[in-house]
């Protein structure tokens, strides 16, 4: 039953996936560019943990966790950019 769940959610963080990479091509700005660029980092992060739980491997969640690291660091940054305080 929990495998069921589980592939549930990857099917449905996939389908998130695609449709962001569309917003990522069609945004127009640059701050909606930003926003669907962290959307799909949380998405491969979301994927990266399943793929954890499913391998059985738990350096993946360490790995997600850093991931979550860079990319909220790297966002800030972006912003800082846009705003022009950098």
């Amino acid at each position: 039953m929990a495998n069921i769940i589980f592939s549930i959610a990857i099917l449905i963080i996939g389908l998130s996936f695609l449709l962001v990479i569309v917003r990522f091509l069609k945004g127009k700005t640059i701050a909606d560019r930003v926003v669907a660029l962290d959307v799909l980092t949380i998405s491969s992060i979301g994927l990266i943990v399943l793929l954890a739980h499913f391998l059985d491997r738990g350096i993946y969640i360490d790995v997600s966790i850093i991931y979550a690291i860079l990319s909220f660091i790297g966002v800030i940054i972006v912003a800082k950019y846009l705003e022009k305080s950098l």
